[in-house]
């Protein structure tokens, strides 16, 4: 390993925790030694949620790498809210039954939470909002967010050098949501992107480091 990819997940243990989930030992013992260290507290960890392969594979990779007993994860679904058509150009909320499979798809996720890591404090929100990537940041701001995780797909080549030359013409836009989001985030923000059977582990995407190959 070079030296700038050693820095690279140095850091990244530093703020992410990258590791297996810890374990708790039981001892016989049920006396708190003297000088217990005090209680940690934990992060709000939130996962960009849909109803996409590469969510479920970030939410994933958070649960086994990311999350520890103490902090929380918080599911976040975007719905797009409806254009008004009102003269006030005010935006028209979804209705109750496009908000309600909303929370039916999220609410699969969070039992794959509770199952995977009991420990773990999970909540789920959906929200509405014309951009994506705006109100993403946004919601990371108001829940206090440590870590904003993303699904990332595979993107090849020609494509990346296409968005390249694209962004440096332009500013981001609502199309470019993760881009955006890691970016804008209030905190550190990565994109998980899963590897092939063949290869293995994750493609983490960082504001520092683009396609940092983790094996897991």
């Amino acid at each position: 390993m070079g030296k700038k990819e050693g820095f690279f997940l140095n850091r990244l243990r530093a703020h992410v925790r990258v590791q297996p989930p810890t374990t708790t030992s039981h001892h016989s013992c049920s006396q708190e030694p003297p000088n217990a260290p005090a209680e940690t507290k934990g992060r709000r960890i939130i996962v960009v949620v849909d109803s996409c392969s590469e969510s479920k594979n970030a939410l994933l990779w958070t649960l086994s790498h990311c999350a520890q007993p103490q902090d929380s994860i918080l599911l976040l679904h975007f719905l797009k809210a409806k254009p008004s058509p009102s003269a006030t150009g005010e935006e028209e909320t979804c209705d109750k039954h496009t908000t309600s499979k909303a929370y039916q798809k999220v609410s699969t996720l969070r039992n794959i939470c509770e199952l995977k890591r009991p420990e773990v404090k999970t909540e789920m929100v959906v929200v509405q909002g014309e951009e994506k990537g705006p109100t993403i940041v946004k919601e990371a701001r108001e829940h206090g967010a440590s870590l904003l995780v993303l699904g990332q797909k595979k993107q090849h080549a020609t494509w990346r050098l296409l968005m390249l030359w694209a962004s440096q013409a332009r500013p981001l836009t609502k199309t470019d949501t993760v881009e955006y989001c890691i970016n804008n985030a209030p905190c550190m923000a990565i994109a998980v992107r899963k590897r092939g059977k063949k290869v293995g582990g994750y493609t983490l995407t960082t504001k520092r480091h683009k396609d940092f190959w983790l094996l897991a």
